[in-house]
């Protein structure tokens, strides 16, 4: 019989008999039988182009080891749910205590060992643990001490109790922020809080930002206040007001007090604009540098790792001060020309003057037109008085034009939203010049 644990196979890539890659295995799904039967494996959840997760049967599955997984390479694009008594692996049952049946105590559920049966089916054979109980066993098993026990000798408590979430946190830990905010978007409310909360502030921030608006509010509302304050202030500043504009009244005051004033006053002008103009989807913090500063200096800003693609894309140039809002802006250093020019150069004499900055209250419709017309992935915001106060970037643009539900949504769906309602999808938002 062949035996293959669960851990391993994830992230394995996953092949059709031709030996063309069909995606990678993020997930197993198992069938729960009940006390009297172990689970069996009812199929593997591939993520394919796109990053949509699908399901495949076992039945198309060919060859499953930790080297590489073979399907018959006919597979159903419909995005995964959940269904019934399928539980999945690593979302669901890593992590869940379970109780040794020696009467030694409980344990973890850190890995699950899959065994296949003469009849072909994939069923759970064995549990890798990690004790938490205080007493010692028959055998004298320890505290914290790692087993591998068989399915029959324990017992996994009920989906009701709480799971923790430290071993799914670590298999996923090189997994992009918009991949994971994917895996916890399937999940179950409650597993979706779990996993959120053992995730370090930054991480859950990056994730928080990629996540639809109701899974924000679900997890930012089960943190405590004082920790809910710090992921706002690890959030890009207009990805925390779209957030906080979620919340009631009460509760934005309250988490705008408990973060650090500088972050939240970003927050709080942002949110002062009305929905759908540069203001309120722009980012308060990007490049600004004085006309003196050199092409060095703007380099190593730049080089900066929290600084976007986008936003590197252009240095802005005002006078003093030069945090927003800064004195009178003077124009912009394309990265490029920075690269063409050497390190001693002043940025006051490689101005762009022709590129027209956008006003806070432009609407969003003509901001994208400019993005567009001038093919630039960002531009500068002023106000009335010539200051700087942000910058819109592609990205910042893109969220607001996509359906609302875009993230939840299959590539095909969000095409035929876009042609059926003209005026909600990209193309039709930004017009075409005339030959």
């Amino acid at each position: 019989m062949s035996k293959i644990f669960v851990a391993r196979l994830l992230g394995q890539d996953v092949f059709d008999p031709l030996g063309d890659r069909l995606g990678r295995l993020r997930d197993v799904v198992v069938v729960d039988r009940g006390h009297i039967d172990p689970p069996v494996a009812s199929g593997i959840v591939v993520e394919v182009l796109g990053k949509k997760r699908v399901f495949v049967p076992m039945t198309r599955v060919t060859s499953l080891d930790s080297g590489q997984v073979i399907t018959t390479g006919l597979i159903n694009l419909r995005r995964f749910e959940r269904r019934g008594l399928e539980l999945t692996v690593a979302g669901d049952l890593f992590d869940r205590r379970v109780v040794l049946q020696d009467g030694s105590g409980s344990a973890v559920l850190q890995d699950v060992g899959l065994t296949r049966q003469r009849n072909g089916d994939w069923a759970v054979s064995d549990l890798y643990v990690r004790r938490v109980g205080a007493r010692r066993g028959a055998f004298g098993r320890s505290r914290g001490e790692h087993l591998l026990v068989g399915w029959e000798e324990s017992r996994w408590a009920g989906q009701e109790e709480p799971q923790g979430a430290a071993n799914f946190v670590a298999a996923h830990e090189d997994m992009k922020p918009a991949d994971l905010a994917d895996a916890l978007h399937e999940m179950t409310e409650k597993r979706r809080v779990e996993v959120a909360a053992e995730l370090h502030d930054e991480r859950l921030a990056d994730v928080l930002q990629e996540l639809p608006d109701e899974d924000q509010v679900l997890i930012l509302s089960n943190l405590n206040l004082d920790r809910a304050a710090d992921v706002l202030e690890e959030m890009d500043p207009d990805d925390a007001a779209d957030l906080l504009n979620e919340l009631p009244d009460s509760q934005q005051e309250l988490l705008l007090e408990l973060m650090e004033p500088d972050d939240a006053e970003d927050v709080r002008r942002l949110m002062e604009y009305e929905e759908n103009t540069a203001g309120a989807v722009m980012t308060p913090v990007p490049i600004i540098m004085s006309p003196e500063a050199t092409v060095a200096e703007a380099l190593a800003n730049i080089r900066q790792h929290d600084i976007s693609a986008a936003l590197a894309s252009l240095v802005i140039v005002a006078r003093h001060p030069l945090e927003t809002p800064t004195g009178r802006y003077l124009g912009v250093v394309h990265f490029q020309k920075l690269l063409r020019y050497p390190p001693p150069e002043l940025l006051g004499n490689l101005l762009d003057k022709e590129l027209e900055p956008v006003t806070d209250l432009t609407p969003l419709h003509t901001v994208t037109r400019e993005l567009a017309t001038y093919n630039l992935t960002s531009i500068p915001v002023i106000n009335d008085a010539q200051r700087v106060v942000g910058a819109v970037t592609v990205d910042d643009v893109l969220d607001h034009l996509l359906p609302d539900d875009w993230r939840t949504m299959d590539p095909e769906q969000i095409r035929t939203h876009d042609e059926s309602e003209p005026g909600t999808g990209i193309i039709t938002q930004i017009p075409t010049s005339s030959p």
